[in-house]
């Protein structure tokens, strides 16, 4: 501290001291007795010195009570501002909570109105798929359908020019074999056709027919066909049998002369000891 200072602390403090404190109010009255040889007048001295303390320390308080005021007034100052800056704050969250819900709102708003949107168009693309199915389901059945149609269509015919063929081919063939035989080895061949009431052949009545070829007495009975399969050549074989129970009389042989013969057909005329015969130039051994 500087004296300048000590000074400030004495005179600010001494009157208190003075009136509190004996001893140090004793050393200072000897020492104003050694300065001050006149009693009144050091009264008068000491007296005007505690007055300029008294004020100083007036003075102090003063300035101090204001430093005080002034120190208050910056606080509270400063807590205004604080409590203004926490208002100030307070409505900025508030505003800005209000504005991001408003566009949380809107983001949901436009979140289901896409959601709508492509829960629509998925049923309109699933509608469109199934009209899409059900059109080319229409269309495939109806492709099915004329494709049978023309399947039938084209079976019916080929089978129809097959039989028309076959039938021609076999009549032919068989007028061509009568003519041959009759003119060039007196050969008698004799087309028969009869009824089987009691369905021997066919397992019901139904007509039957039989080509009879007949040579010095030997009795031959031929089957001409376009095409001979197994269940065929059992029919054959029963034709025959209701031929020679008809008749009386055994066939010495039983011949099927076809150009196409399936070979478990052959097998089963190997069983039942029908000859077969798939090219005409075989007739000759006849």
């Amino acid at each position: 501290m500087n004296i300048q200072e000590i000074k400030t602390v004495i005179m600010k403090e001494l009157p208190h001291i003075m009136q509190t404190d004996e001893e140090i109010r004793r050393f200072i009255v000897s020492i104003g007795r050694k300065q001050f040889a006149d009693k009144d007048d050091s009264a008068r001295r000491f007296d005007r010195m505690m007055d300029e303390l008294a004020e100083q320390r007036r003075q102090s308080d003063i300035r101090f009570e204001k430093s005080e005021q002034r120190w208050k007034a910056a606080r509270d100052e400063l807590a205004e501002q604080r409590r203004q800056s926490d208002i100030r704050w307070e409505a900025q969250r508030r505003e800005s909570q209000q504005r991001w819900e408003k566009n949380e709102q809107r983001w949901e708003a436009q979140r289901k109105e896409s959601q709508q949107r492509w829960e629509k168009n998925e049923q309109r693309w699933e509608a469109g798929l199934k009209k899409s199915e059900q059109r080319w389901e229409e269309l495939r059945q109806e492709f099915a359908a004329e494709m049978k149609r023309l399947d039938h269509s084209y079976k019916s015919t080929i089978g129809a020019l097959g039989a028309r063929w076959g039938m021609r081919s076999e009549a032919s063939f068989r007028n061509g074999l009568r003519g041959i035989l009759q003119e060039s080895f007196g050969v008698n061949v004799i087309n028969v056709n009869e009824f089987d009431d009691e369905g021997m052949v066919f397992g019901r009545p139904d007509q039957v027919e039989l080509d009879i070829i007949i040579r010095d007495g030997e009795l031959i009975i031929c089957e001409i066909k376009s095409s001979v399969d197994k269940p065929r050549m059992y029919i054959f074989e029963r034709k025959v049998r209701f031929y020679e129970k008809r008749h009386g009389k055994k066939a010495d042989r039983m011949i099927v002369i076809s150009p196409m013969v399936h070979e478990r057909a052959k097998a089963v005329a190997r069983e039942l000891g029908i000859a077969v015969y798939s090219y005409a130039d075989d007739v000759e051994g006849l």
